[in-house]
């Protein structure tokens, strides 16, 4: 045992005092590397961000997302995604040549100079669009659509609803300044993500140059005003932003290591700040994130059992692959499979009919989802054949 017999209270005390000091910088100097831990700001120089899987709508990163603002010319995404619907239904076809209104003709900003009265296919404004955000060729599309352009954005504020997207409000379909036309990252983000479900819109959005009215007098240069395209591998789309007050924003997706990503900056003072910002916002997507296959398209989940069809059974299966989005570090491979097919089924089905849902469950929480469809076409069953059908199921009891 220690003796201090002898040893005057006061180097004691100062012992003491020394002995607390220690304990107390050591303290300090945790709390300095608990702080150094903490993730950057990815979008510093944006009022707000986000940053999205597609396929899983899993979000990677979220700065403010929900802030309400002005989108620029990111309105151009719903519009795009209405036009792709339409194309998809084939009430208007890639080949069918419209007339321009003098409306139409009249936007300003970008454009691609369309004349009252003259006629350009759909495919050409729909590259006119997607890769120069042109607002005159928007309009022209949106009143071939739906007859008028404030019709046209009654369906964009009708289709937000029905995506769930609460905070957008849409005044004209090409996001000229308007009072109450609004919207956020999140919102945009979601839109983004039904857009690039149609696969064939990257084709547009991923183009850097291209030509209108190709040697004509009047033939026009298409250059995107999206440059990660050519300077950031992987970016196939999708939509730049700017006016005064929304300043500069932007919609883009890349397309890497077998993982679809969406970013989104608003309110950049500049066109290299929210380039930067989204570049480092799909750096960090690809450096701590990876896509696990867990189905593959095809793969059967059930079978189905269907009254008064001409089978008995039928396999229930996956429309698309499903993957697992996660943390690079992760080796939590764990999750659980939840399915639930649709009540009343009857037939006659389609083939690739949706009939149902397969929910993917990490720690009770949702982390994937797919849909289920019938493998072949179902056909109603006639007397005879239910009758034998009948017949079979009372043998096997």
């Amino acid at each position: 045992m220690f003796n201090i017999k002898g040893v005057s209270k006061f180097f004691v005390l100062l012992f003491i005092i020394a002995f607390l000091h220690l304990i107390t910088q050591q303290d300090v100097n945790a709390q300095v590397t608990s702080t150094n831990t903490k993730q950057p700001e990815l979008a510093k120089d944006a009022k707000s961000a986000i940053l999205i899987e597609q396929r899983t709508g899993a979000i990677l990163y979220d700065k403010k997302a929900h802030q309400v603002l002005p989108p620029a010319s990111m309105t151009k995404l719903m519009t795009l995604l209405l036009i792709m619907e339409e194309l998809d239904k084939e009430t208007i076809t890639l080949d069918e040549n419209i007339r321009v209104s003098e409306h139409a003709a009249s936007m300003g900003g970008s454009q691609i100079f369309l004349e009252a009265g003259e006629e350009m296919k759909v495919e050409d404004l729909l590259k006119g669009i997607a890769i120069a955000s042109a607002n005159d060729a928007s309009v022209a599309l949106a009143e071939r659509i739906a007859g008028t352009e404030d019709a046209f954005v009654k369906k964009m504020n009708l289709k937000a609803r029905e995506l769930g997207l609460e905070n957008t409000n849409f005044k004209n379909p090409t996001g000229l300044p308007a009072a109450e036309h609004k919207s956020t990252a999140y919102d945009m983000a979601i839109i983004a993500k039904e857009l690039l479900n149609y696969k064939e819109i990257t084709s547009y959005t991923g183009k850097y140059e291209d030509y209108l009215r190709k040697g004509q007098e009047n033939e026009f240069w298409l250059v995107n005003t999206n440059k990660l395209v050519k300077f950031y591998d992987g970016v196939d789309g999708l939509k730049t932003g700017y006016t005064n007050e929304a300043k500069y924003c932007l919609t883009a997706t890349a397309n890497k290591n077998n993982m679809r990503t969406i970013a989104v900056v608003m309110g950049a003072e500049t066109s290299k700040e929210r380039n930067q910002s989204v570049s480092t916002l799909l750096d960090f997507a690809y450096q701590n994130y990876e896509a696990i296959k867990l189905y593959e398209k095809g793969d059967k989940v059930t079978d189905l059992k269907i009254l008064k069809a001409k089978k008995n059974n039928y396999d229930v299966v996956l429309k698309e692959d499903i993957f697992l989005i996660r943390k690079k570090e992760e080796k939590n491979n764990s999750y659980e499979t939840k399915w639930e097919l649709s009540k009343n089924i009857v037939p006659p089905l389609q083939k690739e009919e949706k009939i149902g849902m397969l929910g993917i469950f990490q720690d009770g929480k949702k982390i994937g989802e797919g849909e289920l469809i019938v493998e072949q076409k179902i056909e109603k069953a006639n007397l005879i054949q239910l009758f034998r059908t009948s017949m079979h199921e009372l043998m096997l009891r």
